[in-house]
Formats: structure tokens, sequence, C-alpha cells
């Protein structure tokens, strides 16, 4: 078996794992990344990238209906899903491909293969040629995958992200179980395109992670559409497939329903990745979900080993991970950092899309402050107009002893930008007369973060 030595082995290439050794190479580092899939990870190859470019081209699809008021009418789009999917794979090249060049200009060296520890300090990875790696410094940035449910397996007509996101031809008809964010955005996505959708929630709502107020805006308008069903508090008792069909058994209501489509969605979750990484060999324990404790600074319990991303505890965000590989690049340098001095905004790509960042009305209110909030809505925005997009608001939380803005939600055209401003007020400590007093350019869905923060403060302009 080939012996090599790192200082600093890096287990996982995905946005927190690549984003970790290129940091840890800039200040000096001698860094190994191992991964047994392509660089990128699944952000990059079966999730955030290709998700957001057919998402994007769902909307290309749906063009004829967004532009009829203004005037504008088209023939029914033809949709090549062969060359959608050409497209979308040449996007994910592109960005791999410069995942790769950044890591080697870097000076950071690529194994490919699966790792497990052999003991605290000692990895052995299978591959094309097995080979044992001593570190001094480790990090584990494996992230997760899709849950499976052991009573609806995945199959050619069950399918998880990863296959519905490789579908080479259009699906007549599609059943989505799980009604959170990946089931809602290629529900929509697939909507988009002409499919049959039928979303299955068990909760009393879908998009539970997020307010009431925001994830009735994407039922709102899934409901509006002559191809999408939702239901909610519904329970899926069966999947069976046969044929060119799936079929789910539900109880709603009391009732039991049975629907027939081309392909099941099933979108229930995702689960960290720990399982085959020989975790008790090095000393390192997970919790009855996969999950690895970390401190402040990601480090687990053995600390030279660290942990990031989707396998520890938190939202499954990829800046997330990103975040937590540049704080563990300083922690090596003995710059012990604090991950939960950090906002993570959370975005949704639905239609419209919805962003939340910092503190919930709620949650500010549960941990002791007098809370002011207020909203700006689209619909008094020029630029939305403009758009054919005047659903959603943009609503600000605030301390209101001092003004300082504690937790944003964006809904509408443009939420998933529009929240990277507000994560910077909140990051930065800012009031909403601060936010007030900037200058926002004239017409953009930006001037409603101003708006929102000019009515904080009592001086209103475009909202009595």
């Amino acid at each position: 078996m080939k012996e090599n030595q790192t200082e600093l082995l890096i287990l996982g290439a995905g946005p927190g794992g690549y984003v970790a050794a290129i940091r840890a190479a800039q200040k000096g580092r001698e860094v190994t990344i191992v991964d047994k899939g392509e660089l990128g990870g699944t952000c990059l190859n079966v999730g955030c990238i290709p998700s957001k470019a057919l998402i994007e081209a769902g909307h290309y699809a749906a063009t004829p209906v967004r532009a009829a008021p203004a005037g504008i009418h088209f023939p029914e789009p033809e949709i090549n899903f062969q060359q959608l999917q050409q497209w979308k794979s040449g996007i994910v090249q592109q960005l791999t491909g410069g995942v790769k060049g950044l890591l080697q200009a870097a000076g950071v060296t690529i194994v490919k293969g699966e790792a497990a520890f052999v003991d605290p300090n000692r990895v052995k990875v299978a591959g094309k040629e097995e080979q044992e790696i001593t570190f001094s410094y480790c990090i584990v940035a494996t992230g997760s995958s899709p849950v499976e449910i052991p009573a609806f397996p995945f199959n050619e007509r069950t399918l998880s992200s990863t296959e519905a996101l490789a579908l080479t031809k259009k699906p007549k008809s599609i059943t989505v179980i799980g009604g959170g964010y990946i089931g809602i955005e290629l529900g929509t996505m697939f909507a988009n395109f002409g499919t049959e959708v039928t979303i299955i929630e068990g909760l009393s709502a879908i998009l539970p992670g997020f307010p009431g107020s925001m994830s009735g805006l994407a039922a709102k308008e899934l409901k509006a559409r002559s191809n999408v069903a939702v239901y909610t508090n519904t329970k899926v008792t069966k999947v069976e497939t046969g044929g060119q069909s799936a079929y789910v058994t539900y109880e709603k209501d009391g009732r039991t329903e049975t629907k027939e489509s081309e392909y099941v969605l099933i979108t229930v979750g995702r689960k960290p990745n720990t399982e085959k990484l020989g975790l008790e060999k090095a000393g390192i324990q997970t919790d009855d979900k996969g999950f690895i404790a970390v401190s402040p600074s990601c480090r687990t319990d053995v600390s030279h080993i660290f942990a990031i991303g989707d396998i520890t505890p938190g939202p499954a965000l990829a800046h997330r991970a990103s975040m937590q590989g540049k704080l563990v690049s300083e922690a090596l340098e003995g710059q012990d950092g604090d991950s939960t001095d950090f906002v993570i905004p959370a975005v949704v790509f639905s239609d419209p899309p919805l962003a939340t960042v910092g503190l919930s009305k709620e949650s500010a209110e549960k941990e002791g402050y007098d809370v002011s909030g207020e909203s700006f809505p689209m619909s008094h925005n020029g630029r939305a107009l403009t758009l054919n997009a005047a659903s959603g608001m943009v609503t600000l939380i605030t301390d209101a002893a001092d003004g300082t803005i504690l937790g944003a939600e964006a809904s509408g055209e443009g939420a998933p930008e529009l929240i990277n401003e507000l994560a910077v007020c909140i990051q930065s400590g800012l009031t909403a007369e601060d936010v007030s007093l900037v200058v926002h350019a004239h017409p953009t869905l930006g001037e409603s973060v101003m708006e929102a923060a000019e009515k904080i403060i009592g001086t209103p302009i475009h909202q009595l």
C-alpha cells in the first residue's frame, strides 16, 4: 500500500472542503484533499448549480405567460430536454474545472477515492490506487445525501433530486413527496416546463422553515396554476411502480386516495455522510442522526480534527460550509473564531423566491428583545411593477430600543440578491436609520430595503 504524509488533510471537496483547502494553502499549509466524486461536491454537481440552471430555464419556458399582460405574445415553447441537460452540464463542467484550477494553482494535492479513518492521524483511501495518508490536522467536510425512505426506495420511477435533475425527457406528470425547499423548487421548475405537478406535504403548510406570510405567497402562486395541485396535512402511505407509471397512495381528511404519475420525486430531507468514515477509530462520536458535534471554531472532541458543513448541526447550506472552511483555516493559525458570530441567509428559489437572514420576529422576542417590524410591499416598487413581479415585500425586524436590525425577510423578484445587502446590515450592526441614509439607485428592487427602513423610523415616503 502506498503511504503519504500531509500537514492538512481535507475529506470532501464540496464548498466547505475546497474553500478550506484554498484558504489554508494561501496561509502556507501543505494541503491534500480527498473526494470520491467530482470536485465541487453535491452543490456544484447535483445540487445548487444544476438546479438553479434548470429553474432559470423553467422561467424562460414560462415567458409567454409572464409577457402576455404586457401585450407580448409567444407561441407555445418547444422544450428540448436533451439540449437543456447539455447546457446545464456545460455550466457544471466550467465551474468544476475552475475549482480544479484554483486548487492546483494553490498547490493543493488532489486525491480521488473514498477515505476512512484508521486512527486519529491516519486515513486509508480506497481508489484507483489504495493508499494511506498520515496527517497532522484534518477537516471532515463530506456533506450530505438525500434521505431514502425504506418503504419508498429510489428506482427508475421513484427519484431523488439527483435523478430528477438529470432527466433527459420532460415528464408528463410528477408527484413530489415533501414540500420543503427542494420539493418546492423542483416542483415549481417542472410546472414551468408544463409538467403536471402534485405536491404532498405532511405538515400544515409548505416551506415550514419560512414564516407563514412568506410561504403563503409561494403556496398561493402554485395553487393558482392549472397544472399544479398542493396537498398539506397529507400522509403518504404507499408508493408503487409499474410499467411507465408510479402510484402514490395518501391519506387526506380521513380519505385514502391514489395518484398516478410518470415519476415520484422524494424530497424529505438530507442526511450527513458520516456512516462510512470510521469516525470511531479517530475517537469522534456522532449523534443518533449522524451529525458531528463541534465547538464554535468547528473543532471536534479530537482537537486536531475539525468538521464543517452538512455533517455538523445547523442549516445544510453551501455558504455556511464555506464560512466554516475559512474559519478553520484561521483556527489552524491559532486564531479560533466563532461560527455563531455570522448570520446565515436562507433562500428558496420558488415563485416568487423567498429569503431570510438573522432573527425572525418570534425568535427575537424569545431572546428578550422589544421588537419593531415593518414591511415595504413590492407592489409599491416601480422596478417590480415594470418587471410584472409585484408580489412580495421586504421586512425589517429591529430592536425597538435602538433601531438595530436583528433580522430581515425578502420575498418576490430579486429576493435572493436583496438578502445579501440585508445580511451586511445585520452583520455590521447597522440600524434602520443607517440604511435609510444610504442612497439607493432608482428604479431598483433594492429601494425596497431603504423604504422599509424609512418606515421603521417613521418617515416613509412611498407608503402611508
